[in-house]
Order: structure tokens, then sequence, then C-alpha cells
């Protein structure tokens, strides 16, 4: 049996708790947070050893992995420690705050040989994974254009707030919501190298941002738009969703479906036809073999305890991974600052895009 700590018992955490308790493979060994109410309940109805110092934790609880569900800014701080020790760690997105932390701590976790995975549970989900497999078929050619959306009712008004909603503890919308669609980019099409446009909007927050919006830019003429609003309550919860423009063809993915409309000069996958193709996310999930909450929840954390198992560090959602997405996310807020990069008081040219060059620049690609 695994031995696994959770430590943070807010909404994620104690969702990993319910999950991890259940899998026939894994002793929930010790739980850690700074409520002690919540400590109570869970020692008096289950046994659990509780803590409410993570260091004491990591010192007198024999462990072989822990699953981090802190704030955010808690992060780095725990899972160099925990890394120390010598254990496994899962931990929530976003991964850090720092983006110089977060490569080392991906370097550190390689070095000391520990199965590190970040909860990006997106990648998880059956829709999302066929979007991955169709791609890299090369199913609709040659990929030019990606729109990606998450939009939900989490802050919905001006008084109150959470750690989600500070910059320094959170990270606001961009760091909490964003992440989710970022992060899909990144596995999609790779790691950007440019970003423009970006804009952090508040919309209830008094410190942080609540809509995000912007442009990242891809090799091969590669683009992708992102549109993030996490104060839209059009939307029962969060709803994200991932559109791909190809030469040969288009993907329509969220977490219910996977819409794909192949042309005649596509590389028709097996199951598929020329046209339009639905596909439900119950038809392409794999089974796991227990379940709390949602699949990918499930999943995520079972191929964590399998990683484990077998010693593997070759995590789809590994800390490296989620390193180039907190470099995204910092490259946004470096864009957002800057402004925009054309005014309009900037001196235009006056010479037609045809005659300057641009024109033919731009469709010799």
């Amino acid at each position: 049996m695994i031995r696994i700590a959770v430590v943070g018992l807010g909404k994620m955490g104690l969702s990993h708790h319910s999950i991890i308790n259940a899998h026939p493979d894994v002793t929930l060994a010790a739980v850690c947070d700074a409520t002690g109410y919540v400590l109570d309940v869970l020692n008096k109805y289950t046994g659990v050893r509780t803590f409410t110092d993570f260091d004491e934790m990591l010192r007198e609880a024999e462990l072989d992995a822990v699953i981090i569900a802190t704030p955010s800014s808690m992060h780095g701080a725990m899972v160099r420690a925990a890394l120390d020790k010598g254990l496994h760690v899962f931990c929530e997105k976003p991964f850090s705050l720092d983006t110089k932390e977060s490569d080392e701590l991906a370097a550190l976790a390689l070095e000391k040989g520990a199965v590190n995975q970040v909860g990006y549970h997106y990648r998880f989900v059956g829709a999302f994974q066929e979007v991955k497999r169709l791609l890299e078929l090369g199913a609709i050619g040659e990929v030019s254009h990606v729109l990606a959306e998450a939009y939900g009712p989490v802050v919905m008004r001006t008084k109150g707030s959470t750690w989600r909603t500070q910059r320094t503890a959170g990270g606001g919308c961009l760091y909490d919501y964003a992440a989710h669609p970022l992060n899909l980019l990144n596995w999609y099409l790779g790691m950007p190298h440019g970003v423009g446009g970006s804009v952090l909007n508040s919309v209830f927050s008094k410190e942080t941002d609540d809509e995000v919006f912007g442009t990242l830019y891809f090799d091969g003429g590669k683009n992708a738009q992102i549109s993030v609003n996490w104060s839209d309550e059009s939307y029962r919860k969060m709803s994200t969703k991932i559109s791909i423009w190809g030469t040969a063809g288009r993907i329509i993915a969220d977490r219910q479906e996977i819409q794909v409309y192949l042309r005649d000069t596509a590389k028709i996958p097996d199951g598929y036809q020329l046209g339009w193709n639905l596909r439900n996310t119950t038809e392409l999930t794999d089974e796991v073999g227990f379940y709390v909450r949602g699949e990918e929840y499930s999943a995520q954390l079972d191929y964590f305890v399998k990683c484990i198992a077998e010693k593997r560090q070759d995590n789809v959602n590994s800390f490296s991974s989620a390193a180039e997405t907190d470099k995204v996310i910092a490259m946004m807020i470096a864009d957002a600052e800057k402004g925009p990069s054309v005014s309009n008081d900037t001196v235009l040219p006056t010479q037609s895009i045809k005659k300057s060059g641009i024109f033919s620049s731009l469709f010799s690609k």
C-alpha cells in the first residue's frame, strides 16, 4: 500500500481526500490543515492522523507521497520540503506563482527521482484527450488558429474575498481559471515563442483580474487566442472549450463532447468520416476502478498512484509541463503591463500594405 498525506482541506483538498481515500492501493496516512475543527471531525470519524504543522507531519508521519492543495503561494516551499524528504508529490494548479521556482522544483524532482504531477485535470477528460490524439495523427492538417475559452460564475460581487482573488496568494482569474486552457494549449501546440494583446481586467475584484484575453504565437505561423472570464453568471459552472482550425478541417471540444469537421483533403482516422463527426466524452473516457466526483479527478489521482507503483517519471502532467504554463502566465502579465503596442497617436505608414511588402510576406509562408 502507498502511504499518502493530503495537505490543505479546502474545496480541492477535501475532493482529493475523498478520492484518494477510496483508492484500493492507497492508505491515507495523514492530513494537514490549519483549521482545527476540520481535523477534529476527520480524526473522530475516520481515525486518520492529523497535523496543523506541515513540517511536523513530514518529520513524524511515515509517508510515500503527499497531495498538496494549499493556497498557490504556499506550493513552492511545501513541494521543496516534500521532495527533500524523498517523497513523491502531487500539487494542485497553478504550480507556482514564480517561474524561477517552477523550473527549480522541476529540476529537483528529476534529481530526486520523484514522481511529480500537477492537477491540470482537463488532460484526463476524454474529449480533450481525443483532440490531442487527432492532432498527433494530423487529422485536420496543419493547424493555423486555436481559440481557448473558459467562463463561469466564481467572483460575482465586490464584497468579500478569498485567497484565490488575491494576487499574491492565488493569482486571480489568470492563475486560477485561465491556467486550464493555457495548459491545454501547451499540451497541443507546445511552448509559444511570444504573446501579445494581453488584457487583464477587473470586474468585481479589487486586487486582481476577473477576465483574461490575449494572443499566443507559436512556431510555424500558428496562433491561439485566449478568452476567459470567471465573473460570468450566464454559466452555471466552469465551462472550458477549445476550437481548432486546420487546413483540412476543424475541431471543437468541451467537457461533454468533441465535434470534428473533416474536409476531403483530410486524413480520415478510424471511426470518422468526411464532414461533421460527433463523439461524446462518455464513449472516449476509460473507466476508472473507483469513482468519486468526476472521472477525470479520479483518473488523475489513479494515474499518480500508478506512476509511483511503476516508478515512472514520464508523467503527462509533470512539474516540467506545468512550469511551461507558469511561464506563459508570466509572459501575459508582462505583456499586459506594457499596454497597447500601437497607440492612436503613433505615426502610421502611408504606403499600402501591398507596396510595403507586408502583404506578400504574410501570404508567402
